[in-house]
């Protein structure tokens, strides 16, 4: 039903593809519009907006080195850097 589209950003003015599923997923959702920027300026935009990200230091509860984390760590909850937070995630 779908097919694939190119587009060009109103942005930055090169070309990227509306793919078939992005296209479903617009109709599943009920947007009418396609998408007038590429993925890189749609998340450029994004941050923007939002401003920049504050981070906290923690000590991680594994190994014990500085981690710096995007959100206030509380007492009650441990913390790890991203390297044990890695390790942790594969183990499930």
């Amino acid at each position: 039903m779908y097919q694939d589209k190119t587009l060009v950003c109103k942005e930055c003015g090169q070309e990227f593809v509306f793919t078939a599923g992005e296209q479903e997923f617009y109709a599943e959702r009920g947007f009418q519009n396609e998408p007038q920027r590429c993925k890189a300026c749609r998340d450029a935009r994004k941050n923007a907006a939002r401003g920049p990200r504050e981070y906290f230091t923690a000590v991680c509860a594994r190994c014990g080195k500085e981690a710096r984390v995007p959100f206030e760590p509380k007492s009650d909850r441990p913390v790890y850097c991203s390297d044990c937070f890695a390790i942790m995630r594969a183990q499930g």
